[in-house]
C-alpha cells in the first residue's frame, strides 16, 4: 500500500515535470536533482514514459508541420489554370 501511494506521487510529480525536462526551456530548467530523479522515474515507470514519448511525438510532429512551407500563390494560381484548361480540354 505504501510502495503504491509512493508510486503515485512519484508520477504525479513527474508528471508535472516532464515537459518542462523535454522542453529544456531556459525559464523553467529542472536542476540536475530533479534530472536524475525523472530519469529515474522514467526508467522504471512505463506510464509515465509512455507520455513521456507522446509528447516526444507530438513535438516531432509540430516540428514537422511548422517546417512545411505553403506553396507560392502564383504557383498556385498557374496549376488551378492548367488544371480547369484540362478538364476544358483545351490541352493535350
Amino acid at each position: 500500500m505504501i510502495r503504491a501511494v509512493r508510486t503515485m506521487l512519484t508520477c504525479h510529480w513527474s508528471a508535472r515535470r516532464i515537459q518542462r525536462y523535454l522542453d529544456s526551456d531556459p525559464a523553467a530548467l529542472l536542476d540536475e536533482n530533479e534530472i536524475r530523479r525523472l530519469e529515474a522515474h522514467l526508467a522504471e515507470c512505463d506510464k509515465c514514459s509512455a507520455a513521456a514519448a507522446e509528447y516526444r511525438q507530438i513535438n516531432t510532429a509540430l516540428s514537422r508541420w511548422a517546417a512545411r512551407r505553403m506553396p507560392e500563390a502564383d504557383s498556385v494560381t498557374h496549376m488551378r489554370q492548367v488544371i480547369d484548361r484540362l478538364v476544358r480540354g483545351d490541352l493535350q
